[in-house]
């Protein structure tokens, strides 16, 4: 995740608003490890256990009464629990739960409906390279497990179990009935073609399946962390725009494991789809700072349909900032830069590359590394809140 010390004092914040918040993320990001390192004075309950499960079943009113102080992890597996909350915290204003879940909201629906403005929300992705180096997260994906554990897991081995486990377990626990096999193909297509504008009628038609079928399949990916629709901007422009959104698979390792690419440095540069794979490590890591600093903060894409293009449209803090991401600068990339914020009427722009440095290339356009980039965007304060300036590459 965003380094845990900033991370802290997000959840620490909330808390002080609400008298629930709801860590989220998806499945092995760290959300269990860091909520009991945050919150040490805090009774935790996994409903992962069956007879934890059981016990909140039967007596959850018994247990909310005996702490004031409690975390619940894997909430969604117990959506009978949502209202159980809600009548609770009512009463006992003065008492803090906090929720871990691998499903948004939209997915388990009484989240929002039995906890509206009783609970805060703190979404948490995988390591952030505030706390350790890049090039390792972006080769073999930002799961802990991968980096932190000892012994250390292989790429190789876990990320193939954590699918099946997503797609066989926890996909049905969630109340959905998808063949896990057409899910698996599907994520495959999704690899293949990453960061690309989306065509659902033809993933489905390879699929077998029609074009609402794959929406659905799509929602539960994006609803448990593992699929991000990137949305095209067009505010109100009026021009010819792209206004379908690209996909991406949000970690990398996933990614890799996916398209067959050995976890090497080698073998990822000489792939077809390392572009494709850098955009996507670099957008997950602006992404995740950005909202835990903003959490209005959104995210787009820009494409008018004569070719006008940026990867990345940040709106941070009330302003639009243009990003474009790529391996190496290159006339092209500054030229194309120029041109989107020529059309969207912005003075300044960041080009992302893997090399070293961070110099303007044109007046209002800074191109540097991955960490440069991401200290010029955001404030000195925060990045200093995690006692890192973050590494050099990629």
């Amino acid at each position: 995740m965003v380094h845990p010390r900033i991370a802290r004092a997000k959840l620490e914040s909330l808390l002080k608003q609400f008298p629930i918040v709801t860590l989220l993320g998806l499945r092995q990001v760290g959300k269990s490890t860091f909520a009991r390192w945050a919150l040490p004075g805090f009774d935790a309950f996994d409903l992962e256990n069956p007879t934890t499960l059981l016990r909140l079943e039967s007596d959850g009113q018994l247990v909310l009464e005996q702490s004031k102080r409690i975390i619940i992890d894997e909430a969604q597996r117990l959506p009978v629990l949502f209202p159980l909350l809600r009548s609770h915290i009512d009463s006992h204003p003065s008492h803090k739960i906090v929720l871990l879940g691998s499903a948004s909201p939209r997915l388990v629906k009484k989240i929002s409906e039995s906890l509206a403005g009783r609970t805060g929300f703190l979404e948490l992705g995988g390591m952030s390279i505030l706390e350790a180096d890049p090039e390792p997260l972006w080769i073999k994906g930002a799961f802990p497990r991968l980096h932190w554990s000892r012994p250390r897991a292989s790429p190789e081995d876990w990320l193939p179990a954590f699918l099946r486990t997503y797609l066989e377990q926890d996909i049905p626990q969630l109340g959905f009935r998808v063949s896990s096999l057409k899910m698996m193909r599907l994520l495959s297509m999704l690899a293949h073609s990453q960061g690309s504008i989306s065509d659902l009628s033809q993933l489905g038609g390879s699929l077998g399946i029609d074009y609402h079928s794959v929406s659905h399949i799509l929602d539960i990916f994006e609803g448990t962390f593992l699929v991000r629709r990137l949305a095209p901007y067009f505010a109100n422009l009026g021009k010819r725009l792209v206004k379908s959104p690209k996909l991406y698979i949000r970690d990398t390792g996933i990614l890799h494991h996916l398209l067959g690419i050995p976890f090497t440095k080698k073998a990822l540069l000489s792939h077809p789809k390392v572009g494709a794979s850098f955009e996507t490590f670099c957008v997950e890591q602006i992404i995740n700072l950005a909202r835990l600093e903003d959490p209005a903060a959104e995210v787009f894409f820009f494409r008018t349909q004569a070719g006008v293009e940026v990867d990345l449209l940040l709106k941070f803090r009330g302003e639009l900032i243009p990003i474009e991401i790529k391996l190496s600068l290159a006339a092209q990339s500054i030229q194309s830069l120029e041109r989107g914020m020529g059309y969207l009427g912005l003075k300044r722009g960041f080009i992302v590359h893997m090399n070293e440095g961070f110099t303007e290339v044109r007046r209002g356009i800074w191109a540097g590394s991955l960490a440069r980039v991401i200290s010029h965007i955001f404030s000195t304060a925060f990045l200093n809140r995690s006692g890192s300036g973050g590494h050099a590459n990629p």
